[in-house]
């Protein structure tokens, strides 16, 4: 029976997993930014804290990208975005999903 074979990570996984972990001020392990399967295990426990720490940044509200989305989105198609979807970045993304 052969051993499992390693495969290195790709470049992609690499830099997301590099920008997750300056995001966090977090490291890499060695062990983990070698092997594919590792470092995907460590960018899926990492990247829960990066999602959570940015909602607690924007409090739930609309994020900046959102609302420049929606106002090119409201410009284009000439209609208001509704007051309470900067408030709420649920709301903000159904709105942008149903005008696209």
């Amino acid at each position: 029976m052969q051993a499992a074979r390693i495969l290195p990570p790709t470049p992609k996984q690499v830099d997301y997993a590099r920008h997750i972990a300056a995001r966090l001020g977090a490291s890499i392990p060695a062990d983990k930014i070698s092997d594919r399967a590792a470092l995907s295990g460590w960018i899926g426990e990492h990247q829960a804290r990066l999602n959570s720490s940015t909602q607690r940044k924007t409090d739930g509200r609309a994020t900046s990208r959102q609302v420049a989305f929606a106002e090119r989105i409201a410009r284009a198609k000439r209609r208001a975005i509704p007051d309470e979807c900067f408030r709420d970045a649920g709301l903000m993304s159904a709105w942008i999903s149903s005008n696209r």
